[in-house]
């Protein structure tokens, strides 16, 4: 059973995963519709960087597990003693 403090944590992983994906959202799929002197766009960055972000996350979530990969599969093993 999860803890009290577990559970905030989790319940703030959600809500910021929650807030990551509706901001992306609308950054990427709705402002195109608004107009470029509306007050909205003062909010989001330019639209070059709704590339850029993502592949540069991928890019550090792939090096990131090859990297422990590589450091697991470096290990020497263990020999059985008997």
């Amino acid at each position: 059973m999860a803890t009290g403090s577990d559970r905030s944590v989790g319940y703030g992983l959600v809500a910021l995963a929650l807030s990551i994906f509706t901001y992306y959202t609308v950054w990427v799929i709705i402002l195109p519709f608004v107009n470029d002197d509306h007050v909205i766009h003062q909010y989001f960055l330019p639209r070059v960087y709704a590339l850029i972000l993502p592949i540069l996350a991928g890019v550090i979530v792939l090096s990131a597990l090859g990297g422990t990969i590589a450091v697991i599969l470096g290990r020497p093993k263990k020999q059985k003693t008997s």
